[in-house]
């Protein structure tokens, strides 16, 4: 009996294994078929998208495509909301109405929604959840539901270059300047200068960058270095693992050796890492 038992328990086990790959198969089958492209558009008919550009499945609520364009290299995630007007089948005129740059990033679950005029620049970065809105509930009348008074409304425009950390608001006559860091969170009203960073709700300004002073309050942290050219991935695993006093090592050595080309500078001192790491 305990022979059968295993026997039965390990045929269930099988197929539970069989039954998972299957619908891991599907769904990834499903996410590539229902991805929205140029070439691949489904049932949406966009003013505009642009090459390269793709929506992930499954989408959210998108209307008014005939208002919308999509520039080149676009990545929209999941359940993302892209709507022109506030409800579907109506005639916003000759313009489009909502417009994003090439390059645009939006993360999982955000809504751009517009009535008014909203411009998204080039290369701008949006995290999950973001929120961007030309309409805004008004309340004036203190009889009448709020969702049934008539909205206010403003163009928005953000700037190319610019970071919207997860969950930021973005309300109705927001212009954002070029880079700038909107944090997680911040609900963003009125003008924001270019090269600044914002947080908070109502969001402020906390850190601004200028030609003559540089990032003020100064940043906290060294500036990120770019991986070079032709440091492989071993190289990397092997610099991941020395200590603090090795690197250092390795700094001194290369800036002994003044090599006037960085990346074989960096590559070398890799490489040395390895060798450092072997010895181990």
């Amino acid at each position: 009996m305990p022979k059968n038992r295993n026997t039965f328990s390990s045929l269930a086990a099988w197929r539970r294994r069989a039954v998972s790959r299957a619908v891991h198969h599907t769904w990834a089958w499903v996410r590539r078929t229902g991805a929205v492209t140029a070439e691949r558009p489904g049932t949406l008919r966009f003013r505009r998208i642009g090459t390269a550009s793709r929506l992930a499945f499954p989408q959210g609520t998108i209307f008014g495509e005939a208002w919308i364009e999509l520039g080149d290299h676009c990545i929209i995630g999941e359940q993302v909301t892209l709507t022109a007007g506030m409800m579907p089948d109506l005639d916003l005129g000759p313009d489009a109405v909502l417009r994003l740059g090439d390059g645009v990033v939006l993360g999982r679950g955000s809504h751009v929604v517009a009535s008014q005029p909203v411009v998204i620049g080039n290369d701008v970065y949006c995290g999950p959840y973001v929120y961007i809105t030309s309409d805004n509930h008004s309340y004036d009348d203190p009889e009448q539901p709020v969702g049934k008074q008539w909205p206010r409304t403003a163009p928005v425009e953000i700037g190319s270059g610019s970071w919207l950390g997860a969950g930021a608001v973005i309300l109705p006559g927001a212009r954002l300047g070029r880079n700038v860091v909107v944090a997680a969170g911040a609900v963003v009203r009125g003008e924001v200068p270019d090269h600044a960073v914002v947080a908070g709700a109502p969001a402020r300004v906390v850190r601004l960058w200028s030609p003559e002073r540089g990032w003020q309050p100064p940043l906290r942290t060294p500036t990120p270095v770019p991986i070079p050219d032709g440091v492989t991935p071993e190289q990397l695993v092997a610099l991941a693992g020395l200590a603090p006093a090795e690197l250092g090592a390795l700094g001194e050595a290369g800036d002994a050796a003044a090599t006037p080309d960085a990346s074989a500078a960096a590559s070398a001192a890799a490489s040395a890492a390895v060798d450092v790491a072997a010895d181990r």
